[in-house]
């Protein structure tokens, strides 16, 4: 197994998320043999759409489920025995996050930008508090004592998108509600992930019951090969770490036409730090 590429852990809101904001970061670290995983603040395992989560991530390569088992904010079905994600108590989903973080010792965690992404859906933005408190606490032996031993990821990034793409992405999809986008120079990575562009979009598809129903899934189904690249070949994220950053990895593959990159050099893969022999065990397991 590769010890170059860091082991790493998605946290998203929702079944989808993980495949439309990390899709390519989360297949190609997993082609490279590194760990991955992935995250999900709500819906209950069991329901239709767990399955059709579990499906995406066997795609991606991101082993199994691991579900938080709040409500979706908008969908109260989504968990019928739990709260809404919102509404939690936040101690609770910090503590219920950070047993995730210690059980898989992961490098490297990627979740949502603190707008949500371009919807700034409620949860999104949830998601991205929750789960930066989870990755400081996770590495305090006084703070959930119960939830496993304590592990510190050295890096924390954020999904998000650069201002300047957003003009050539709505010219793809059409404007759909409100768009959230940073300015250009928060971008630390920007990630070329056209190598695993096919199996982002079969786990974007993976998710039938959003297909169905017209969500951003269903206009991907839609779209002409050239407007899924232009719309799924790149991904963005700002590092938001204690740790100081690492040179980046840089990309052999130009950007993709169309939606071409602001900032620093293209990326292959999220780097966390410099592995030493105290920590190179977190990345063989």
């Amino acid at each position: 197994m590769s010890t170059s590429v860091p082991s790493l852990l998605g946290v998203f809101a929702h079944p989808d998320d993980e495949s439309l904001s990390a899709g390519g970061v989360l297949a190609g670290h997993a082609a490279a043999g590194a760990r991955t995983g992935v995250v999900t603040a709500t819906w209950a395992a069991g329901t239709g759409r767990a399955a059709e989560l579990a499906e995406a991530l066997r795609i991606l390569g991101a082993g199994e489920p691991r579900m938080l088992g709040f409500a979706d904010a908008r969908v109260p079905q989504s968990a019928p025995d739990s709260v809404p994600f919102i509404e939690a108590p936040l101690d609770e989903a910090v503590r219920r996050l950070v047993a995730h973080i210690r059980d898989f010792r992961p490098e490297v965690v990627v979740t949502h930008d603190a707008y949500g992404g371009l919807p700034g859906h409620p949860d999104h933005v949830h998601t991205h508090r929750v789960t930066v408190l989870a990755v400081q606490a996770a590495g305090l032996d006084q703070l959930y004592p119960d939830a496993g031993e304590p592990w510190q990821p050295s890096a924390l990034y954020l999904a998000t998108h650069p201002r300047s793409v957003v003009p050539a992405l709505t010219e793809v999809v059409g404007v759909r509600k409100a768009v959230y986008s940073v300015p250009d120079e928060q971008i630390t990575a920007a990630v070329d992930v056209r190598p695993w562009l096919e199996q982002k979009v079969a786990a974007v598809l993976a998710h039938r019951s959003e297909v169905e129903r017209g969500a951003m899934p269903g206009v991907i189904a839609g779209l002409p090969a050239d407007g899924r690249e232009r719309l799924l070949a790149t991904e963005w994220y700002i590092r938001h770490s204690p740790a100081p950053a690492p040179a980046p990895v840089p990309s052999p593959v130009v950007a993709a036409q169309g939606v071409d990159s602001p900032g620093p050099a293209r990326w292959t893969f999220l780097a966390g730090t410099e592995p030493g022999e105290d920590n190179r065990e977190g990345l063989r397991r």
